[in-house]
């Protein structure tokens, strides 16, 4: 039976129980380390070398961790920035700093100098923890951002940097965690928008309380479970469903450092006995078409879930047909947790986003906060405050109060309500892109294309892809001397690659002589998505 059991019940009698305070080290990790319970089985990519770590473990590296940030000068409520891959040490550094009290900035391993420097300077980092696959871009902005102290490197010695393997050999296993209030700030997120540069969400320690309630209900979690969650380390999933979540319910996951090859995806599955499943629609996506699915053995698969963006039905009911295995799309954004899913037990209703999460008073409202009728589309609401739901973007109050207002907090997204209570999504508010689970804002990468001497204008938007949900279009207007080509179009592909984190750059891009305006200058998108 799913944990959620009577989903209407457990919705109606849900409480978040969040205690005043509380620190996921001290309460989570240190608390099965006491119970000799397995938490990780990492496989690595360049190495091949498998790994097994139990709490117990990251219980110690943890304390480590935090006795070397204390001794470097970190104190309750600075900022660290963490540029790692899908590497064990992820969770120590995390887990110590939430011991510490520390406010821990995780950054995708792709991003590039300006994106760090950005997020250097906005968050006022003290400190900042990097893997050889973000050093370089590192090194390129550190002289820009005076209020780092301390690089902290690793993978062996490098010059400018502290050795993290030196650090820790030398720091004590002993760490009393600081007993954190539920609304202090544990980490920020930085989420993409429509505006130039990301906003960055300030989450408490009563959101490493709150991961439970979907580890157990949509996640649902046994005893026993193993889980595989493939995002990567520098997106709120990857705090959800990689660290907080299946940690909360003492389950074991696998961590593997590699990316997205099928075949090696579907064997690895098999081999290690994954029980629970959590993949980007594009990944279930790209899998539907391959030949492996249909040969693959998914016994171990119990349960498979799936975020990020909608996921097409028809993947939905291929997997349904080959292995029996129904996806439960959810819905929740880097600002909160799983507002809206489809859980076990509930009719999946292929295309939906679902119901409303336990906990979660989800309303579609008109633009004057009135509940739509059934059917009609209006703007995804939360009312009241949930432990789960970012405390404020940080150092932006007018970004903040734009989507907290009398008593509710605005998505930006748009759906509809059918009359069972199932939700529909509709599309974004805001003209931020999707593209296989990445965010992407469309002001961020026109900026990168402006700086191209080839561009004089440029406007970015969805364009509907069958593999990654949508792909960034760019609409350009070039300069005088200038002549649209594919080989300029190349160029300035590349231009952005090179500029910004791969994943934003335009994979399609048209030429055209101006672009479409409103009177008072502002371009007009909904034009050009049509």
């Amino acid at each position: 039976m799913a944990n959620i059991g009577d989903y209407e019940k457990t919705y109606a009698d849900f409480d978040w129980e969040t205690p005043e305070r509380f620190n996921f080290g001290r309460d989570v990790v240190d608390r099965w380390a006491a119970q000799d319970r397995g938490a990780m089985v990492w496989l690595g990519t360049r190495s091949g070398e498998e790994r097994r770590f139990d709490f117990a473990q990251f219980s110690v590296l943890s304390n480590r961790f935090a006795n070397v940030a204390r001794e470097m000068g970190v104190g309750h409520g600075d900022r660290v920035m963490v540029l790692l891959g899908k590497i064990p040490e992820w969770h120590a550094i995390m887990t110590g700093l939430l011991k510490l009290g520390a406010v821990a900035i995780p950054c995708a391993p792709q991003l590039r100098s300006g994106d760090l420097k950005f997020r250097a300077e906005h968050s006022g980092s003290v400190a900042m923890i990097s893997g050889p696959e973000g050093v370089e871009a590192v090194e390129q902005m550190r002289g820009e951002a005076p209020g780092l102290r301390h690089f902290v490197f690793l993978g062996g010695e490098r010059d400018g940097w502290e050795s993290y393997e030196a650090l820790m050999e030398g720091a004590s296993e002993d760490f009393t965690a600081k007993d954190t209030a539920a609304d202090e700030g544990a980490f920020i997120l930085y989420t993409s928008g429509t505006t130039k540069n990301p906003k960055g969400a300030l989450h408490t320690h009563g959101y490493t309380h709150a991961a439970w309630m979907q580890a157990r209900y949509w996640l649902d979690l046994k005893e026993g479970d193993r889980l595989w969650c493939t995002s990567g380390t520098g997106w709120a999933k990857s705090i959800w469903n990689i660290f907080l979540g299946p940690w909360s319910q003492g389950t074991e996951i696998f961590f593997h450092e590699g990316g997205f090859d099928p075949a090696e995806r579907l064997d690895l599955i098999e081999r290690y006995d994954i029980s629970v499943l959590c993949q980007a629609p594009t990944e279930y996506r790209l899998l539907a078409k391959t030949p492996e699915l249909e040969r693959a053995n998914l016994a171990s698969i119990r349960h498979a879930v799936s975020a990020g963006e909608p996921l097409n039905p028809p993947v939905i009911e291929r997997w349904k047909e080959l292995h029996g295995l129904t996806i439960y799309d959810g819905y929740g954004q880097t600002e909160n947790t799983l507002l809206v899913g489809n859980y076990p037990g509930l009719e999946v209703r292929s295309g939906s986003m679902g119901k409303p999460s336990p906990g979660c008073d989800m309303r579609i409202i008109d633009h004057e906060g009135n509940e739509c009728p059934p059917d009609e589309p209006g703007d995804i609401a939360l009312f009241g405050h949930i432990p789960a739901l970012f405390k404020e973007y940080w150092e932006q109050p007018d970004a903040t109060e734009t989507v907290f207002r009398d008593g509710h907090y605005l998505t930006g997204d748009r759906a509809y309500r059918d009359e069972d209570g199932y939700l529909w999504f509709v599309g974004r508010s805001d003209d931020v892109i999707l593209s296989s689970g990445y965010r992407i804002g469309p002001f961020e990468v026109e900026s990168i294309l402006i700086e191209h001497p080839a561009v004089v204008e440029s406007a970015v938007v969805p364009l509907p892809d069958e593999d990654r949900g949508s792909v960034v279009k760019a609409y350009i207007v070039v300069g005088e001397g200038y002549d649209p080509s594919e080989e300029l179009a190349k160029e300035i592909q590349d231009y952005c690659k090179e500029n910004t984190a791969p994943y934003k750059y335009p994979r399609s891009i048209e030429f055209i002589d101006d672009l479409p305006k409103t009177t008072s200058g502002k371009i007009r998108r909904v034009e050009l998505r049509q």
